[in-house]
């Protein structure tokens, strides 16, 4: 892994970000203490990013490239939209990551310290900023679990097919 120091908040920087589908309707003062606590990286083709099990803080965006995610060593999604949020819901949750997640040719995030709070102004600007965070999350997430029903639905469908039934 490749990985810059804790970015400048600049305009530059804050341009790069605007140009994210997802950070795009952030306030440019929200994106600047984005860029605060975060860091760029990069990884290799099969390089792991999180660990599944693991503790750690970071929460990403995907710049470039293609994520691999994986649970119990069994492959459960691809993510390759520039913007897509992962590693939120130990974040979310504060439990252990709840799956691994690997990159797919070179790949590109924007890695967010979600502990380097220290590096914002005060309490009140730390609670705006992660109130935001959230709110990116909870549309993040109710995209997922209306995918995660849809693909539900079907396999269903099918292991209904598969076993005879008709209702």
């Amino acid at each position: 892994m490749l990985e810059s120091k804790y970015l400048q908040e600049n305009i530059q920087n804050i341009k790069k970000l605007m140009d994210i589908p997802t950070l795009k309707h952030f306030e440019t003062r929200n994106l600047g203490k984005l860029l605060r606590l975060s860091k760029i990286r990069q990884y290799e083709d099969g390089e792991m990013i999180i660990r599944e099990g693991d503790l750690d803080p970071w929460l990403y965006f995907l710049l470039a490239g293609k994520l691999r995610i994986s649970k119990e060593g069994i492959d459960i999604a691809l993510i390759e939209r520039k913007g897509e949020i992962f590693g939120e819901m130990r974040i979310i949750s504060s439990l252990s990551r709840s799956a691994s997640v690997f990159a797919v040719g070179t790949t590109v995030c924007l890695a967010v310290d979600t502990t380097a709070s220290n590096r914002l102004a005060d309490q009140d600007e730390v609670a705006q900023f992660l109130l935001l965070l959230y709110r990116v999350f909870a549309e993040f997430i109710t995209a997922r679990l209306r995918l995660t029903s849809e693909e539900l639905v079907i396999a269903r469908k099918k292991l209904r097919r598969l076993s005879g039934e008709t209702h």
